[in-house]
């Protein structure tokens, strides 16, 4: 079972993630804040993560994942609410491989994240 942490802030926003990931045959892991995340991420790496733009410290979070041994392999997406190129930039600076537009639902989860379980 793929492993995949969403770091964001919003408990509705990890919960309604986490139930519909876990639907689609993730494990979900989630963290409120950048620094449980990045502890999780320490003591067992996700395949995928989820980091809300808005998250305080969430480019030190991403930046920090890949400088973990091992850490280029997780699929960092970056969580954003409008399509703002100046922090897209910054977080694919940091070490984001894909952008996630917020508010997400049921479709788009399934749409990105369904071919990776399928996958695997």
């Amino acid at each position: 079972m793929q492993r995949l942490m969403i770091a964001d802030s919003s408990d509705i926003v990890r919960k309604v993630g986490k139930r519909i990931l876990s639907e689609l045959g993730f494990l979900v892991v989630e963290a409120e804040a950048s620094q449980d995340a990045l502890r999780n991420c320490q003591a067992e790496l996700p395949n995928f993560l989820i980091v809300d733009a808005g998250l305080e410290g969430a480019l030190d979070l991403i930046a920090g994942v890949r400088e973990l041994p091992e850490g280029k392999n997780v699929r960092i997406f970056y969580c954003v609410i409008e399509a703002d190129l100046k922090r897209m930039m910054a977080g694919k600076r940091a070490g984001a491989d894909e952008f996630l537009l917020k508010p997400f639902d049921r479709k788009i989860l399934t749409s990105v994240f369904g071919a990776h379980v399928a996958a695997a």
